[in-house]
């Protein structure tokens, strides 16, 4: 067995052999505002259920290991005092994914990764509409544990109103963890998920991802293509050229011959198979042919 004591270990190697060891674990999609109202949404795997009488959660957005800086989401927790930490399930991990990479402080990342913002009753941060559950939260302690990279931050949230979408409860109002179908992060790119085990999503790009705010409406509105679909378009760093177009085209004519006539409808139910092999830029060279 090999063996270490935390002080022989750079934090980047200690950080990844924790999270890869301490696995799987439940994910907090943080929504909160900053002190000018705008929001932000963000997801963090240090998190659980610590108290029921009070019903407490605690997340902990830890200081960046490579730079030491602190997460908008941190920031906004200290000036408001308010957050909504939503559940994360299967049907919007890769949107989930996609709203964690490192936006400029003004950008909406609902908006990016495609979710929809949904008001709260008793705080001012958005709800996400598309969790099954959302847990609407007063901060009442942030806890410092470091002032180096790497540091954790504890959020301690007391729930002041929860909400639970009637699909994933039975006819005695108790949740079916089937149809809640929630995922956990591991370490790495590797995510669990409750029905089935683990599955691999390619982290978010270290540069800046498009986003699904920036699709044309009929891929945005797209009654075919799904959420984690999108979510995937969204994180490609810039689209195919229409060089790299006419040539995709050409290259699968015999297969699809009139695929440049092709409805919309046709051509997302296209690029929506080529996207369950995880082929994202054949997917977009479809969607613009």
């Amino acid at each position: 067995m090999t063996s270490f004591e935390p002080k022989d270990l750079s934090t980047g190697k200690l950080h990844s052999y924790l999270l890869s060891a301490v696995a799987p674990r439940p994910i907090a999609f943080a929504s909160t505002l900053d002190k000018n109202g705008n929001p932000n949404l963000s997801p963090f795997s240090f998190f659980n259920v610590f108290s029921a009488n009070p019903p407490i959660l605690i997340f902990s957005p830890a200081r960046r290991v490579r730079n030491n800086t602190t997460k908008h989401t941190l920031e906004n927790v200290l000036e408001t005092k308010e957050v909504v930490i939503n559940v994360v399930n299967f049907d919007i991990v890769h949107q989930m994914s996609l709203s964690s990479t490192e936006y400029p402080e003004d950008v909406n990342e609902f908006d990016k990764s495609g979710l929809h913002m949904l008001e709260s009753d008793l705080v001012k941060p958005f709800r996400v509409a598309e969790s099954p559950i959302q847990f609407e939260c007063k901060v009442n302690k942030v806890v410092a544990l470091g002032n180096e990279g790497g540091a954790g931050n504890l959020v301690i949230c007391e729930v002041v109103k929860m909400h639970i979408d009637d699909e994933v409860l039975d006819s005695e109002g108790h949740i079916v963890q089937e149809k809640l179908d929630l995922v956990a992060r591991a370490g790495g790119s590797y995510y669990s998920r409750a029905k089935s085990g683990f599955f691999e999503i390619p982290k978010p790009l270290s540069t800046l991802g498009i986003g699904v705010d920036s699709f044309p409406d009929h891929i945005k509105n797209s009654m075919i293509l799904t959420g984690n679909d999108l979510g995937m378009l969204g994180n490609v760093e810039r689209l195919p050229t229409q060089e790299a177009v006419k040539e995709f085209v050409v290259s699968v004519s015999e297969r699809y011959p009139n695929i440049s006539n092709a409805s919309h409808r046709e051509k997302h139910k296209l690029a929506h198979n080529y996207l369950s092999f995880g082929d994202i830029e054949s997917a977009w060279k479809i969607l613009l042919s």
